[in-house]
């Protein structure tokens, strides 16, 4: 996946993310699943994050793209979600 890929995949979650916030207005979701399905893109967002500043920090160091790296591959959401921890 390249850059432009994930900023993609990115911009799709955010949209889901304003979706979900107005159907939950709307009263077309309940709280429990609102929060459920919130919680589920805000850890695939972070995954996202990850993998965009790991690539970029490679390419700022002049390393190229996948050399001797798994910069490409999303980490797992333990890893992602557990750096302040």
């Amino acid at each position: 996946m390249d850059e432009k890929e994930i900023l993609a995949r990115i911009d799709d979650y955010v949209g889901e993310e304003q979706r979900l916030r107005e159907r939950y207005q709307r009263g077309e979701l309940g709280r429990d699943e609102e929060h459920r399905r919130l919680e589920r893109l805000e850890v695939a967002l972070d995954q996202c994050w990850d993998l965009l500043r790991r690539r970029r920090a490679r390419l700022e160091a002049g390393l190229a793209e996948g050399e001797g790296s798994d910069d490409t591959a999303v980490r797992p959401p333990d890893e992602v979600e557990g750096y302040l921890q």
